[in-house]
């Protein structure tokens, strides 16, 4: 056993520092900035396409409870033991890749999560209940490989700088993973049957994760580059002590209370972002009287409207504030609100409307996830350990958003009028989070102003 575990620990370690390699300026330039380009590419879409085999079980949840596959309790408890694991995994695996082959980690996660889901519609219809609910929460597991490893490898080959417009544009690839998911798993879901929601995702994903497996790359220095910010000629504004171990820096990271404050807020609007990513194609059609397609074609239109915000936030918050990213998650918080209400106050028949409200939503949520979701965390810890600090924030974050799978589960089953479900209680509790979260993040208002006075 102890040869089995050095041996995993040997394969995904990151690979060997190589000297620095002697090329003419105008050379190292052509290959850094090629590499750069590479890497950039393949996290973007490699991790838009985790979402493909997560966010695929809430397209399939009417069809289901329609067939009395599963009840919406049931579904609940699945789907937060996938993100309770998840939140674990964020935590662990975001510690792994401080010291891990990215490629490797990350390309392995996808391709167990693909065969996870080939194998659902087989288990469901063999085994009882809780194999699913198992194999489901060991999906939660690989599917954590992909979010802090993207993080690692942006740190790495993007300076300070330049981090808060590439993790932005990073950060649409949850939109794309969640936009192919809820238009075409929906359509292909409505063709066939519920079962095709996890074949189609599994099959897409599996030749994804083989992709990577050839495209991902390892740090700069393991290809005899130099470190980003010697190529860039810039100083890290977070000084950091080579003379302690990575294990000793991250402690300090975790004993961080700042970083566990922003856990926090991304713990809550969590809450509400997951509330609408796995609820919401069910509430639309109980609640407004769409039909699958059209809830589906209706919330692919919020993972796009996100992307816009994702794309936009690193992009101002590092032209306009100065990289002080504060204020516009405040505005971007309020806006996340209003839009939550204005999709429940909205009358079933005002489509246009639900669109509108959905699409400031989406808007606002794309932009707290660069802002709450890793990026404000990450700009006040050491360049070596921002696997860590974006690993316990989606711990908390992911641990936030499985207690609302649990919690909305439970009140829909409780505020069910005979066979309707009702969502009143539910969306309230999505609504206060959204406001809660807004507020506790003021709590680390002055945090990035700190780290620049003392470092910049």
């Amino acid at each position: 056993m102890r040869a089995l575990w050095r041996t995993c620990k040997d394969f995904f370690r990151t690979g060997e520092e190589k000297p620095i390699l002697d090329l003419p300026e105008a050379d190292m330039k052509r290959l850094y900035e090629r590499l750069r380009l590479q890497s950039f590419v393949s996290v973007t879409l490699g991790y838009g396409m985790f979402y493909c085999c997560r966010v695929n079980f809430s397209v399939v949840k009417k069809p289901m409870l329609d067939e009395g596959v599963l009840s919406a309790q049931a579904m609940g408890v699945a789907g937060s033991l996938l993100l309770w694991t998840y939140a674990l995994g964020k935590l662990a695996n975001g510690a792994i890749a401080d010291h891990a082959n990215i490629r490797r980690l990350m390309s392995l996660g996808l391709m167990a999560s693909a065969l996870i889901n080939l194998f659902v519609p087989f288990s469901i219809a063999t085994f009882p209940f809780f194999v699913f609910a198992i194999l489901w929460g060991i999906n939660g597991w690989f599917q954590s490989t992909g979010g802090a490893p993207s993080v690692v490898s942006l740190s790495h080959w993007f300076t300070w700088s330049e981090r808060g417009t590439r993790y932005g544009v990073w950060s649409v690839s949850h939109c794309i993973g969640e936009a192919i998911t809820f238009a075409f798993t929906a359509m292909l879901v409505n063709a066939t049957s519920w079962q095709a929601g996890f074949l189609g995702p599994g099959i897409l994903c599996f030749v994804s994760a083989i992709i990577l497996s050839r495209t991902l790359l390892d740090r700069p220095r393991t290809y005899g580059l130099p470190e980003v910010h010697e190529y860039k000629g810039e100083t890290p504004p977070i000084k950091d002590n080579a003379n302690l171990p990575t294990s000793k820096v991250q402690m300090e990271v975790l004993l961080n209370y700042k970083v566990w404050v922003l856990g926090g807020a991304s713990a809550l609007m969590y809450v509400s972002r997951y509330g609408i990513n796995n609820w919401g194609v069910l509430y639309l059609q109980v609640e407004k009287g769409y039909s699958l397609v059209e809830a589906g074609s209706l919330l692919s239109m919020y993972p796009v409207v996100a992307l816009a915000g994702s794309a936009l936030a690193g992009l101002l918050s590092d032209r306009l504030f100065n990289c002080r990213r504060n204020v516009p998650a405040l505005l971007c918080g309020v806006l996340q609100v209003l839009g939550l209400l204005g999709l429940k106050w909205v009358p079933g028949e005002a489509k246009i409307l639900h669109g509108v409200c959905l699409a400031i939503f989406g808007f606002a949520t794309g932009a707290l996830l660069v802002y709450l979701g890793g990026l404000m965390a990450i700009d006040i810890v050491p360049q070596r350990v921002a696997g860590v600090a974006a690993g316990l924030v989606g711990f908390v974050s992911y641990f936030g958003a499985g207690l609302q799978d649990i919690v909305s589960g439970f009140l829909l089953e409780q505020d069910k009028v005979g066979d309707k479900l009702c969502f009143d209680r539910t969306f309230a509790f999505w609504v206060f989070s959204a406001c809660l979260s807004a507020v506790l993040a003021t709590v680390v208002w002055g945090a990035g102003k700190q780290v620049r006075e003392k470092h910049g």
